[in-house]
């Protein structure tokens, strides 16, 4: 059996077993090598030379932001979007939405996302009269835009595989999740008339303005952010490192919501999480070789041409392959598995790595919603207290119209490469 090809069949039998994505990378890989009769020192060699990349600083930066962040700043972010849209029909899902898109231009993490603003947002559709089951379902598919509006730790994962570049990834990325974030916000408010759903009273402009007073140091975090990095003003490492230290210091001091004594905790979990990611990104560089070398890249190059030529049916067709891919795997596994198999495809077809990264991204962050993985959809179901039956059932619309973005993204290239061409 061609090597490539048992480590990635190893990958998905090891993964369904319920052994972590990163040590079944490690075995499949260990094996494949020694079929290929190739020196295990080159496992060490690649995973060195996979983390060693100073775009990669920015992932364990941007998941303790979002850990440090996840009180006072998001239910500040939440007042606000409240304090503006709350006197319309269906407004707390609204509000779910604008605070998860918020949330995201943080954190980067769908998991994150769905967590900390479900916490929130769930019990308060629940307490004003929504049903259990479409709080869960708004809270998940809103979940998704934590990986697709920027920083994004998928697209961090992305480029470093690829050498794409990081901000221009980021740029790019920005017009897909404010029409995916337009998109929920235009289906929850007709749903919210067709449905009777509650509204709070109209704030007066005084009270309007006194919660985004009070709530001015939460909103200037993701201004400092995407301000900084479509700027041109830093790095998207600097400013997760910004990120870091701008939510300690308002939470510390501004907020006062956070005690010292906590930060210990806070940092142990963002190190794990930070080093699951990071040996997956290791791992990938030394699975890529010997898939590679394999000669299996060239294999999937050689069959796409047997079924078709036309570039629009091998786009749609690699949608569906990831689509299928993001209902089984967790979005990193899946970019660090597939991206060097697919290079040479995008070379040959003539597919902007930008844009394919975007549109493989989204398409991944959207599995994060659909079952058996779906952990934002597990996540948002368990905060609700419902059957992920009825959950599905009441996302299913939101899906289909999120699905709706990627097909619009995947065919009108310049949704993705339009920014980034200017700042070019």
């Amino acid at each position: 059996m061609n090597e490539g090809l048992f480590l990635i069949l190893a990958l998905l039998v090891l993964s369904f077993t319920g052994i972590p994505i990163y040590i079944a990378l490690g075995i499949g890989t260990m094996v494949a090598l020694g079929m290929a009769d190739m020196p295990m020192i080159v496992l060490p060699q690649k995973l060195f030379a996979g983390m060693n990349s100073s775009s990669l600083l920015a992932i364990p930066f941007f998941i303790l932001a979002g850990n440090l962040m996840s009180r006072s700043i998001t239910t500040k972010l939440v007042d606000v979007a409240n304090a503006l849209i709350g006197w319309v029909r269906g407004s707390l899902a609204v509000v779910t939405v604008a605070s998860s898109a918020l949330f995201g231009a943080i954190s980067g993490s769908g998991v994150a996302t769905a967590s900390a603003i479900g916490g929130i947002m769930i019990p308060a559709m629940k307490k004003e009269g929504y049903a259990d089951h479409y709080a869960a379902a708004v809270n998940a598919i809103s979940s998704i835009m934590g990986p697709i509006i920027p920083p994004s730790i998928t697209l961090i994962v992305y480029a470093s595989i690829t050498n794409v570049s990081v901000a221009r990834l980021f740029i790019g990325s920005l017009l897909p999740g404010i029409i995916l974030a337009t998109v929920l916000i235009g289906y929850n408010l007709y749903y919210g008339q067709k449905h009777k759903l509650p509204a709070h009273e109209k704030m007066p402009v005084k009270e309007i303005g006194k919660t985004v007073g009070s709530s001015i140091w939460a909103l200037l975090m993701p201004v400092i952010i995407l301000g900084g990095i479509f700027g041109g003003v830093f790095t998207p490492t600097e400013a997760a490192a910004v990120a870091v230290l701008y939510a300690l210091l308002v939470s510390l001091f501004a907020y006062r919501d956070l005690k010292l004594k906590e930060l210990p905790k806070m940092l142990v979990n963002s190190a794990v999480a930070t080093a699951t990611i990071m040996m997956m990104v290791g791992l990938s560089k030394a699975s890529s070789y010997v898939i590679v070398t394999s000669g299996l890249p060239q294999m999937l190059l050689d069959l796409f041409p047997a079924i078709t030529n036309n570039r629009v049916v091998v786009l749609l067709l690699l949608n569906i392959l990831f689509l299928v891919i993001g209902m089984l795997m967790e979005a990193n596994a899946a970019i660090v598995m597939m991206t060097p198999l697919l290079t040479s495809l995008l070379a040959a077809y003539n597919i902007d790595p930008l844009q394919f990264g975007i549109i493989m991204s989204f398409n991944l962050c959207i599995g994060l919603v659909t079952p058996p993985v779906g952990l934002c959809m597990l996540m948002s179901s368990q905060i609700a207290e419902t059957t992920v039956s009825k959950t599905i059932r009441s996302l299913m619309p939101m899906l289909l119209l999120s699905i709706a973005v990627l097909m619009l993204i995947t065919y009108v290239p310049e949704l993705t490469t339009w920014l980034p061409s200017l700042i070019k």
